[in-house]
């Protein structure tokens, strides 16, 4: 208790008669029981009492401070800043060319057909909004797909990607018990955190080539073959955050023959569906090539990114099996995890999505959109790289930018540079050297290269 209450004894005599007692210390008086003109008697003539004032100190004391988180506390530390050169590259958000927020236009008409149709806010089923779910594995899957036509997808709303990551963390800590999940070096950094929260045991595969600035394919496939037989293989589906480096169709292939044979468990995650390449279609492809597999594995999905729905949490799992009836099963159980830990999810979102996928006109309209945004970060990525190569004369090979995929390029900066980047020249970013080209604009690019240029050279 004495680290938790300081406190202070003081002996008192009270009278029989409960009479006032006046203490003094210093300059201070403090009545007990009355009156100061009543409080005056000899101390000695009374029995003893003890009193504690107890000093006020907090139950929550021994909770320490937790530190910023690395990508939303970037954000925090740009807004501090008074430079008018800033810039954020750190957060994963697209911006116009104008660096201001972009809302969809097929999002708007969307809203307003919910307010045109009155919709009400009462609550979902656990599992959701049953018109988003279906879509949102038609998106996935494509329409005609097998594994739809024979009911053998799981698929329950959750709060965008986070939150269906988490989902399914929960489902293998309780029915895959010390089952290993092998995640990229590097990842996302919240893929750890979620799975450490959720109790499941990690471990990393090799990624990364820092000497190539591209994708290490041996180290890949030799980690997945080195890994307990029934371990789940975390896969980025598109556009690998934070690397921006993808496998090729032909690599794919490989890391399904390897998980195969070893008896693994895909599971995808997939938050720029679309909006890597453009094409829907084609940033599905390696799950949908697993699927043709007759493989089970999961996808978490998320629609921050590809339709802008960042702050609406909108996203879903989906677990591919190899019956209807498993598929209903761990349906069963996906609801049963959800209940005690966000009862439902959310639905104004969820309306959204089901609107646009939906709807012929607007999933067209949302199509073009997203090969705006898709290719306005195509540009700014070229000319960034042709700033570089202008600006830079030693003969740096700077093609890996462009080989690059999605928001996001890995610059090969180590942190004692990207803290270069931000102390000098004001460029918010992670400090693993990921930049979000969603954040630049064509008339920063220049800039961004004499800062990159600088910190690479300048900074060890």
């Amino acid at each position: 208790m004495a680290s938790s209450i300081a406190s202070s004894a003081v002996s008192l005599q009270l009278p029989s008669n409960k009479g006032r007692v006046k203490l003094s210390s210093g300059d201070s008086n403090v009545f007990i029981g009355g009156d100061k003109r009543n409080a005056s008697f000899k101390l000695q003539s009374f029995s003893r009492v003890s009193m504690v004032a107890a000093v006020n100190v907090s139950r929550f004391e021994g909770i320490s401070m937790a530190p910023a988180d690395p990508i939303l506390g970037v954000s925090e530390a740009f807004k501090a800043d008074t430079d008018e050169k800033k810039l954020n590259l750190g957060v994963g958000a697209y911006r116009t060319e104008e660096l201001q927020p972009y809302v969809l236009n097929v999002v708007k008409k969307a809203e307003n057909l919910m307010l045109e149709r009155g919709e009400n806010k009462e609550y979902l089923p656990i599992e959701g909004l049953a018109a988003f779910n279906k879509v949102t594995a038609e998106l996935l899957f494509g329409a005609d797909n097998p594994v739809l036509k024979e009911q053998r997808v799981a698929t329950v709303q959750s709060l965008s990607g986070t939150g269906s990551l988490r989902l399914a963390a929960a489902l293998f800590e309780r029915y895959f018990p010390g089952a290993k999940v092998l995640i990229s070096s590097p990842t996302w950094g919240n893929h750890k955190n979620i799975f450490n929260d959720a109790g499941v045991p990690w471990s990393e595969y090799r990624y990364y080539d820092p000497k190539t600035v591209g994708l290490d394919f041996e180290g890949m496939i030799a980690d997945i073959k080195e890994a307990p037989e029934g371990s789940f293989i975390l896969l980025h589906g598109c556009a690998h955050n934070p690397t921006g480096i993808d496998p090729t169709p032909e690599q794919w292939e490989k890391i399904a023959d390897v998980i195969q044979e070893k008896n693994h468990i895909p599971f995808f995650d997939v938050a720029y569906q679309g909006f890597a390449s453009g094409s829907l279609d084609e940033d599905a492809s390696s799950m949908r090539m697993f699927a043709a597999r007759g493989m089970e594995f999961l996808v978490a999905q998320s629609y921050s990114k590809n339709l802008g729905l960042y702050s609406e949490r909108i996203g879903a799992i989906n677990v591919v099996c190899s019956s209807a009836d498993a598929a209903a099963r761990v349906k069963s159980q996906l609801k049963r995890i959800a209940r005690p830990m966000y009862s439902n999810p959310p639905i104004h979102g969820a309306r959204i999505v089901a609107d646009v996928v939906g709807n012929p006109d607007l999933f067209n309209e949302w199509k073009e959109e997203m090969e705006m945004m898709a290719g306005r970060i195509k540009s700014v990525r070229q000319k960034l790289y042709d700033n570089l190569v202008s600006k830079d004369k030693s003969g740096k090979d700077w093609s890996f930018i462009l080989k690059q995929i999605g928001m996001f390029s890995f610059t090969g900066l180590n942190k004692a540079q990207s803290d270069n980047m931000t102390n000098k020249w004001h460029i918010y970013m992670t400090k693993d050297g990921r930049i979000s080209l969603a954040g630049l604009s064509a008339a920063k690019c220049e800039y961004l290269a004499d800062a990159i240029i600088d910190s690479y050279y300048n900074v060890s």
